[in-house]
């Protein structure tokens, strides 16, 4: 724990000019900012994921290669959270209706919006943000405006979300497609449906017959664009979640 308190932190560049890319963390996820980079981000609720429990995994894992060991714990990330740990409050259709029209509402002017999903105590998204726009402005952007609308609906007051995201840049076509995938997928592998278009909250949804598309089946004119080259893939840092 006390190596936890001590962590790295990377500062954001207060100087920095939009568009060129950088590393920055608070020490608890180090994230890469860029714009046009087509990345997921899932943020999660404050209550979801306890640091004790992504304590005990750290030093279970610390034994065996940094690339093995992240990729485990993203697994059991992943898993412990469809679990639905936590006070869940995205059950409550009132909250998760503020979340979903929360990220389509910059759709196509701050971001392109290839996918989401709100599950109950976190939500996933895979978008590609447009000139101007960085991975920072769109999450801060997302979260702070839901956290203050749920609170209200609530009547509560407090943290909502856990402190930083999680993201990953998308490197091909493969991962894109893979990514779009498991996000849509997610509600059923939670046992919350029996198919993926069954689930109001998501991008699949809007697929379903007799429903408003609202997206292609997997976006045709996807590109690597501002993915290539890119360094190490943030999330295969060393970190705390």
């Amino acid at each position: 724990m006390a190596e936890w308190k001590n962590r790295r932190r990377l500062a954001k560049d207060e100087h920095h000019t939009v568009g060129q890319p950088q590393w920055y963390s608070r020490g608890y996820i180090p994230h890469f900012d860029q714009e046009g980079l087509t990345q997921t981000l899932t943020f999660r609720l404050f209550d979801s994921m306890p640091q004790e429990v992504l304590d005990l995994w750290r030093d279970e894992l610390q034994l065996i290669p940094k690339r093995e060991a992240n990729r485990e714990r993203r697994e059991r990330i992943d898993a412990y959270l469809d679990q639905g740990h936590g006070s869940c409050y995205l059950r409550d259709v009132r909250l998760a209706n503020i979340v979903q029209n929360a990220l389509l509402h910059f759709d196509n002017q701050r971001y392109r919006l290839h996918a989401w999903v709100v599950m109950p105590n976190h939500v996933h998204t895979l978008y590609t943000a447009q000139p101007g726009w960085e991975l920072s402005q769109i999450a801060h952007s997302w979260k702070s405006y839901t956290a203050n609308e749920c609170n209200r609906v609530l009547k509560r007051k407090g943290e909502f979300w856990q402190r930083e995201p999680f993201d990953r840049y998308i490197r091909n076509q493969k991962h894109f497609a893979s990514a779009l995938r498991y996000i849509e997928q997610n509600p059923v592998k939670a046992g919350l449906c029996v198919t993926a278009e069954e689930w109001k909250w998501s991008s699949a949804y809007g697929r379903a017959p007799g429903a408003h598309a609202s997206l292609p089946a997997c976006d045709e004119h996807f590109h690597l664009g501002n993915n290539q080259g890119l360094p190490p893939i943030a999330s295969e840092k060393e970190n705390s979640a």
